[in-house]
């Protein structure tokens, strides 16, 4: 049978010896790395005769004494029942007490085993029952921890391998699929965009390498770094604490296992992990939280990211600003500003960029469905599925789609943005309302683009994230989804005239064009089929198809008109025929990606994965950068895409443009800016009108108490007031333009 492998060796040996000789560059001792990583500045002395007899005193023992140094304000009266093996450095003990969350902990160290480690000033070890090859550094707190160790080959949650171990030891994500064909190799300072980028590009092998060599660019292969808590961290009542580096002003407490993980904290982010946590290869960035019984293996948590009440995060990159609790997250890529706070929630094999909430019951996972635990779903921006919603993969959904409660038992693709899709179960269809957002939930829509703006702490604003709900990325979707109802509707009417199979795409657009732009009352009339949004032979039936196609319209003209006005403001603009003058000749409306919650031209894209492989990037501060030099371009290149939506969506030629058009052009944006301040108010003041909400309550005064009143909600506030702003602002406009 076998047997544990219990390896003895000399008592003398403990402390010594960390890095094995044959990982020893020549000249080198044991310490080099060490040294390297001790940035404290203490001088360290050897003890004096009354430093040992005074630590003997109280119970102290060393394996050799002459290798405990310590810095000149060392008090020896405050290390009590300690055991010291290996080289020991201890800076300032003095009579101080260290308070924090109502508790005081006397400076010095006590009833503690210490191997071969470093510590700052006024520190407080006390009951650390084995701290092993670790730098400590000042006013830290290390209180009841069974162990907290370090292995000459710790790698910190990084995904690299160490001298004289084989490849098969180094850690992927498995992110976006179950098979592993979109791993990706884990690195402090992972961004979203770096995932995204190395996840997405599986036939472009050189792209690949490239981005693995960036990775091993980023450290050494070196055995022997030691472990780090940064100063004013508190560690306390923590069981298994191995190979884990963390940063400065952290807060760990109860932790079960932290093992193989980066823990960025600091004055730009307080990182904090809480009782029953156990966390596994990882990297944890500034200003994370993660409490209650957590578990996460495999897995990037992004700056100011938040795992609570026994969330589990495997195999997965959670975004900035992002939300999980009481579910399970596996294999996925999920861009920032990501809701999952409820139970019994699942996603599974996942790309979800943005702005989205994952709901109760919610089931994304039902990947088994092929010969291989292969699918993958693709949600865009503001996904949000209702109440005990199950997918089945692979699906697609265009940006802003919301399901309603249901079984979605067939394969779904909806390129339609601002839908709700649902399952009518009597007729056995699935039906599509596109434009719902605008039609029953502007509030929503408006109130959660200004909340992820005003919710954004993060310290680190490398990549430009995208929060408004008009953008290019879905601007494009709303164009597509134009040609798509115009195609639809063709069709429903040609189907209804018995001819339909013998007239051309083309015809069938260009006749519900017409109906769609003349408001045909005969739209009413007609079924309208789409095609390809689900893999079954059911009908998928498009609703309110008029009212979408005209709200889209608007929507674009509106998002085009206000680039417009922002260029009107610019310096310089005295008329209209200066303004005019600075307008596009040919306008162009370009493709867009979602990178990582950064939206950037498709072209650009494309030109950054050449440089990469040519090598004109050659590491991942150059593609960091990289996102830097597009958010700075991106204000333009946004005008450009709204100019040329704008010039598409009405028909004109922007440099032939006189004043009678821009100021028919600006009226008509006052009067969208004016509607969807009243779609706001009244999409939330259905809350206030609906009896059935209103049933709990005895009184309007009552309900007022409880939900608010209607005109004291700040938000609405807001809106009034930057309408009021819009209608001056475009009156002092027109003037100025003449």
């Amino acid at each position: 049978m076998e047997q544990n492998n219990i390896v003895k060796t000399p008592i003398q040996a403990l402390g010594y010896n960390f890095i094995q000789p044959e990982y020893l560059p020549e000249g080198k001792d044991e310490y080099y790395l060490r040294n390297m990583q001790d940035r404290s500045g203490i001088n360290y002395r050897r003890l004096t005769a009354y430093e040992i007899e005074a630590l003997v005193k109280n119970r102290n023992t060393s394996d050799d004494w002459n290798n405990l140094l310590v810095s000149d304000a060392f008090n020896p009266e405050l290390v009590k029942n300690c055991k010291f093996f290996g080289l020991v450095r201890i800076g300032k003990l003095e009579p101080w007490c260290l308070e924090w969350s109502d508790q005081k902990f006397p400076v010095g160290m006590y009833n503690s085993t210490i191997i071969s480690s470093d510590f700052g000033d006024n520190v407080v070890v006390d009951n650390v029952n084995y701290l092993s090859h670790f730098i400590i550094g000042n006013e830290v707190i290390l209180v009841n921890i069974n162990e907290l160790a370090t292995t000459s080959h710790a790698k910190f949650g990084n995904g690299i391998v160490k001298d004289g171990e084989d490849e098969s030891t180094r850690i992927w994500l498995e992110i976006c699929n179950e098979n592993g064909g979109r791993s990706v190799i884990p690195f402090s300072g992972m961004l979203p965009g770096d995932a995204w980028l190395w996840s997405k590009y599986r036939d472009d092998d050189a792209l690949l390498e490239k981005f693995k060599a960036f990775t091993e660019l980023k450290f050494n292969k070196q055995r022997g770094y030691y472990g780090k808590v940064g100063d004013r961290t508190v560690i306390k009542n923590c069981a298994i604490i191995k190979d884990v580096w963390v940063g400065s002003d952290a807060y760990i407490k109860g932790a079960n296992k932290l093992k193989n993980l980066t823990i960025h904290s600091g004055p730009e982010g307080k990182t904090q992990i809480g009782e029953g946590c156990e966390l596994v290869n990882g990297i944890i960035s500034h200003g994370c939280r993660i409490f209650y019984g957590c578990k996460a293996v495999r897995f990037i948590m992004a700056s100011h990211s938040q795992l609570k009440y026994g969330a589990r995060l495997i195999n997965s990159y959670l975004g900035n600003n992002a939300t999980i609790s009481c579910c399970e997250v596996l294999n996925s890529l999920i861009f920032p500003a990501h809701e999952q706070h409820h139970n019994n929630s699942f996603l599974c094999a996942a790309v979800v960029m943005g702005q989205s909430n994952i709901p109760a019951g919610a089931t994304i996972g039902s990947n088994h469905n092929s010969r291989g635990a292969d699918g993958e779903i693709i949600a865009g921006r503001g996904f949000w599925p209702g109440l005990c919603v199950s997918l089945k993969h692979n699906s697609k959904f265009a940006s802003f789609t919301i399901l309603a409660k249901g079984s979605y038992s067939y394969e779904l693709n909806i390129p339609i943005p601002f839908s709700l899709v649902s399952i009518d179960e009597s007729a056995n269809r699935l039906v599509v309302m596109p434009g719902y957002w605008f039609m029953y939930n502007m509030y929503a829509l408006a109130r959660n683009a200004w909340k992820y703006v005003d919710r954004d702490k993060r310290h680190d604003r490398t990549q430009l994230l995208e929060y408004d709900f008009l953008a290019p990325d879905s601007v494009n979707e709303l164009f597509d989804a134009l040609q798509l109802m115009q195609l639809f509707t063709g069709k429903a009417w040609y189907r209804r005239e018995g001819i339909l199979a013998d007239t051309t795409q083309e015809h069938c657009i260009e006749k519900g064009r017409k109906l769609l732009d003349g408001k045909s009352p005969i739209v009413k009339e007609l079924e309208i089929i789409a095609e390809g949004f689900e893999n079954t032979r059911r009908k998928t039936i498009i609703t309110k198809i008029q009212q979408a196609y005209t709200l889209f319209k608007e929507m674009i003209f509106y998002y085009g008109c206000n680039h417009l006005i922002a260029l009107a403001e610019s310096d310089g603009v005295q008329c209209t025929k200066h303004l005019v003058a600075l307008l596009p000749q040919q306008p162009a409306r370009q493709a867009w990606l979602n990178v990582g919650g950064q939206l950037i031209p498709t072209q650009e894209v494309e030109a950054f994965r050449q440089q990469v492989r040519q090598g004109t990037l050659t590491n991942w501060e150059a593609v960091h950068a990289w996102y830097g030099q597009q958010g700075a371009a991106s204000p333009q290149q946004r005008a450009q895409h709204a100019l040329a939506s704008l010039a598409e969506i009405a028909g004109i030629q922007l440099h032939t443009m006189d004043s009678a058009t821009l100021h028919t052009l600006l009226d008509a944006t006052v009067a969208t800016k004016a509607w969807i301040t009243h779609a706001i108010y009244s999409s939330r003041a259905k809350d206030y009108t609906n009896p059935y909400r209103k049933q709990v309550y005895d009184n309007d005064r009552e309900m007022e108490s409880v939900t608010g009143r209607l005109d004291s909600n700040s938000f609405i506030q807001l809106q009034r007031e930057e309408l009021e702003s819009f209608v001056v602002k475009i009156e002092m406009l027109k003037e100025r333009l003449g």
